[in-house]
Formats: C-alpha cells, sequence, structure tokens
C-alpha cells in the first residue's frame, strides 16, 4: 500500500494511525470556544484538527437560505450559515494559535473559492467532505492545488467513489470510509468495508466517524484504517447539529489512548515465545522424555 506525507508526518501502512479532531462547525461561530477545541484535541494528543469552509451564496440557493430556521443567529437558514462562518480574521487567530500549539490544521472545502481561500494559508492537505464527492469541478480544483487529498466516501456508491479517484488521481490520496448519519447507527458502520477498499485502490484508507462511541473507531486502527476522524466537542449537549455526534475531550483522550494501545498490541505478525514468558514456560510445562517443553 501507498503512503503520503501531511506536513512532516507520513500516513500509510506501517505508519501510526493518524488521528485527526474535527471542530468543523462545533464552534458556533466563536473563535475563542474553536481554540478550546483546538487545545483539547492537542491535549487528547490528536495530529490535526480540521475545520470547514464555505462560499454561502454559492453552495446554498437564495430559497434554501431564506428557508425558517430558528438559530441564535435568527430566523432563517441563512441566518444560521452564514452565522457559522469564520472570516479572513478569525482564520488568521485560528492559524496562529495552531501553530503555537503545534498542530496541524485543515479544512473541508465546499466550493472552488473556499479552496483558494484557504490555500492561503499553506495548509498541508484539503478534504473533501462525502457531499463534494460527486462534484467534478471542485474535485480538480483541489486537486490542482498540489497537496494530499482525504477524500470522505459517504452517502456514495462503489461506481461514484470509482469515478472520484479517476478524477482525482491516485496520487497523495487517502480514501476515507464514512456513513454520512448524524450520530450513525452501530448496524450502519459497515467497517468491513475499510480492508475492501484497501484491496480495492491500493491506497491508503483512513475513516470518519459520526457514531456515539468509541470501540468501533479503535477497531478501525485494528483493520486497516491508516486515518482516524471523529468530530470534537466541548460538550455533547451544546448548541449545534453536530454536537449529539461528537467526542467530548476525555473521551477523545481516551480513543487516542486506546489507537495507541491497539497499535502496539498488533505488533509484527511474527509468532515466537517473548522474553517474559520464558520462565512461565519452564514453570508451568510437563516436560517430555527428550527434555522438550510438550
Amino acid at each position: 500500500m501507498s503512503e503520503i506525507k501531511i506536513g512532516d508526518t507520513l500516513v500509510g501502512d506501517d505508519h501510526p494511525c493518524y488521528v485527526i479532531a474535527e471542530i468543523g462547525i462545533n464552534h458556533n461561530g466563536n473563535v475563542s470556544i474553536a481554540k478550546k477545541l483546538v487545545d483539547a484535541a492537542v491535549a487528547a494528543k490528536c495530529n490535526a484538527v480540521k475545520f470547514q469552509k464555505r462560499t454561502i451564496e454559492i453552495v446554498y440557493s437564495a430559497q434554501e437560505l431564506a428557508r425558517p430556521r430558528e438559530s441564535p443567529f435568527g430566523s432563517t437558514n441563512g441566518d444560521l450559515k452564514y452565522g457559522l462562518e469564520f472570516s479572513k480574521e478569525d482564520f488568521v487567530e485560528i492559524d496562529r494559535h495552531c501553530k503555537q500549539n503545534n498542530i496541524t490544521w485543515f479544512a473541508s472545502c465546499w466550493d472552488e473559492p473556499s479552496v483558494d481561500f484557504i490555500a492561503q494559508f499553506n495548509v498541508p492537505c484539503y478534504k473533501v467532505a462525502s457531499a463534494s464527492l460527486t462534484d467534478d469541478g471542485l474535485l480538480r480544483h483541489t486537486r490542482a492545488k498540489g497537496r494530499p487529498i482525504l477524500l470522505s466516501t459517504g452517502m456514495s456508491t462503489l461506481e461514484q467513489i470509482d469515478h472520484a479517484v479517476d478524477v482525482l488521481g491516485k496520487q497523495d490520496l487517502v480514501i476515507m470510509h464514512s456513513t454520512s448519519t448524524y450520530p450513525a447507527l452501530y448496524e450502519e458502520l459497515n467497517l468491513r468495508v475499510i480492508p475492501m477498499l484497501r484491496q480495492r485502490y491500493g491506497l491508503p484508507i483512513g475513516y470518519s466517524g459520526h457514531e456515539t462511541g468509541l470501540s468501533t473507531s479503535i477497531a478501525c486502527a485494528a483493520i486497516g484504517a491508516c486515518m482516524v476522524e471523529r468530530h470534537i466537542t466541548l460538550d455533547r449537549a451544546m448548541w449545534g447539529s453536530d454536537q449529539a455526534a461528537s467526542v467530548e475531550p476525555q473521551g477523545f483522550a481516551h480513543m487516542v489512548r486506546d489507537i495507541r494501545l491497539v497499535e502496539t498490541a498488533l505488533g509484527d505478525g511474527v509468532k515466537r515465545v517473548v522474553e517474559r514468558e520464558v520462565p512461565i514456560m519452564k514453570k508451568l510445562r510437563r516436560v517430555d522424555t527428550q527434555g522438550n517443553g510438550s
């Protein structure tokens, strides 16, 4: 299987699982909350945090923006969408805070101007959201930036994934298995898709999860996922559409810890008697007539 490089970190087979804390829109339009989420990801020993960027008037129709929807920002869906978007000054502060805390950040960009906007921060990679997998123009525009791409595959058929891979090419590409329900039910996760995708594409395969628990995300590292992404929140009871499908700071730290323990436990696949077994073997095994343990 191939590998990619995100910043100074190699991602792929024979490398530690790359753990991403997706802040997404869980900052609720507040830079102070975003910085606290970055701090939580740093404390949990994540490799990176991820945001989202949209040009609202491109991504959503005027009719959709005018749709009634109550939120802290107003009474329409447009009020909500604009309220959740960060300005350049906000991202400058986020960029500064991430650099100060030595953690990588990047974003899912939902339209071409958003890709260009995020490019000014010299991010090491881009994420293509599941909703954008069939947007050939956006795929080509993102690829033109010459950075690694993480391709999320929720709500997509194999044929659609095949096409997206054809458009993007396999160079510096990670495919992320995902189920786009929030929160996802365990019977919807279908984690066995991860080794299938590895075999089908010969690429690093990651996992972007939206379930409520941690065990399945940890299991992904054991079955071949080179990357695990989960939404992070300060409190799952906070206002916001993604909070319930997110992981609180303590849970995130436990997940990263357990992924590292699983990686250690997997070993190298070579069967051997470990040194600490030798005295136990001598004590417990019955000795046969050749003097060998039976």
